[in-house]
């Protein structure tokens, strides 16, 4: 409905239509000075799940001798019927992902990137329209600088032509590495530039950045800036299938949380690489590490494996609905490491309605079990359990814990380098005297 206008006064048009194009210049001067908030494509409210080629499959090109493990459109053909017909679509993963590879050694007659044509005949648009047949969307891999990090063509000079591509293929997730990118000045650009020509295909396109995994050896990143042009981005190096890569990554991120967890969020998160449960190199406690700690960090969830052989319990792990629940939390608070010493770690995230995630790490490598000890006047500096919590422990088996008070001693019994993921909750408040609780439907 429209507002009523108020009445003009007689004599006073003249001034007040100056002042109106004064004001309305004044605005105009400051939208032009304003810095541009290029991200608001209110995409990633929660961090991404999904599956990524690069670590399991890396840049194996040889279909004649590879062809279970050569990364073609039937790779991911294959794996896009594997997470529909095995549960992974439905316990939310549901981005796949091409990364480093795909690509004709050459740019088109057009200059437009092309896929290599013997490894991908139907093209990126057609396979797009299979994963989003399937009710899953599909990411796609380019680079800031001349060339990417196997040396297939950049984008460098190319953003809004090659962000035009994706979007006329389909694709709904770009990662955009950092290789070859010239000049720190070169590689903000190039970032931000690219974040532009994405907003400004008008497709719905989630924008993975490597900016400060790049900036950082140069100039300390301003995390507030990458934000609003990313919606999650890499800090540290690539995670490799061992126990010794999985350590190094969290000790990077504890280290440096007070840097990186408070700008984490709905629409941009830290992102501290693949998760790697299903492959070679880690124990089952270490699978149970990486789910329990990258849940607590607000990870986007990106595996690298094979879905089509993997194991059993590595499904379940990474199909476990309450970790999951505990990775994508409305709240979207990134959580922190707050006590450590050289045998165990404690951390914790903030919940939505009032509870908390908390990991309990067994750092040490030797020996059996060991019962870690601590008290729950340290959990939400003092509140998670104040005055009483139920605990609920999730991994690696899903048990109840019982009522705590704000100063309980509480002993949990955890593996070598495993980890015990545990859930507080507030109680529910008990109902005054003569009133009734609704009954459950």
């Amino acid at each position: 409905m429209a507002q009523q206008q108020p009445e003009r006064r007689r004599g006073g048009g003249g001034g007040g239509l100056a002042l109106l194009l004064l004001l309305l210049l004044l605005l105009l001067l400051a939208a032009a000075l304003r810095p541009a908030e290029a991200l608001e494509n209110g995409l990633a409210r929660r961090p991404p799940l999904g599956w990524l080629h690069w670590e399991r499959f890396l840049c194996q090109t040889d279909c004649a001798r590879e062809p279970h493990r050569c990364v073609s459109e039937q790779l991911f053909m294959q794996m896009a019927d594997v997470m529909v017909s095995e549960g992974w679509r439905d316990a939310g993963y549901e981005y796949l992902c091409i990364d480093d590879c795909w690509m004709a050694p050459t740019r088109d007659k057009q200059g437009r990137l092309q896929p290599d044509p013997k490894r991908f005949p139907s093209g990126i648009s057609k396979l797009a329209a299979y994963v989003h047949s399937k009710g899953l969307k599909l990411g796609i891999y380019a680079d800031v600088g001349s060339k990417t990090c196997a040396g297939f063509p950049g984008s460098k000079g190319n953003y809004k032509l090659d962000a035009d591509t994706f979007a006329s293929w389909g694709v709904d997730l770009l990662k955009f590495d950092g290789c070859n990118f010239g000049t720190l000045a070169q590689l903000v650009k190039g970032y931000k530039d690219m974040s532009r020509a994405l907003n400004e295909t008008g497709r719905s396109i989630v924008y993975s950045c490597e900016w400060p995994l790049y900036q950082r050896p140069l100039q300390k990143p301003n995390y507030t800036e990458i934000k609003q042009y990313c919606n999650y981005w890499r800090n540290y190096e690539d995670v490799y299938d061992s126990w010794c890569s999985i350590k190094d990554i969290l000790d990077w991120s504890a280290l440096h949380q007070d840097d990186i967890a408070e700008i984490a969020g709905p629409g941009g998160w830290n992102d501290p690489d693949m998760l790697v449960i299903g492959n070679f190199g880690l124990s089952r406690d270490q699978q149970v590490t990486q789910m329990a700690l990258w849940a607590i960090m607000a990870a986007p969830l990106l595996m690298s494996n094979d879905l089509r052989s993997i194991c059993p319990q590595a499904k379940a792990l990474l199909q476990n609905k309450e970790v999951i629940a505990i990775n994508q939390d409305p709240l979207g608070k990134q959580g922190y490491r707050i006590l450590a010493d050289h045998k165990f770690e404690l951390w914790e995230r903030p919940l939505s309605g009032g509870g908390y995630a908390i990991a309990v790490l067994n750092r040490q490598e030797m020996g059996g079990p060991q019962t870690i000890t601590f008290s729950t006047a340290i959990l939400g500096n003092g509140l998670a359990c104040n005055p009483t919590c139920w605990i609920q422990q999730i991994l690696p088996t899903k048990r109840e814990l019982g009522l705590h008070n704000w100063a309980s001693a509480f002993k949990v019994l955890v593996n070598p380098t495993g980890t015990a993921l545990l859930k507080t909750k507030v109680p529910e408040e008990k109902p005054a005297a003569g009133t009734r609780r609704p009954p459950e439907h």
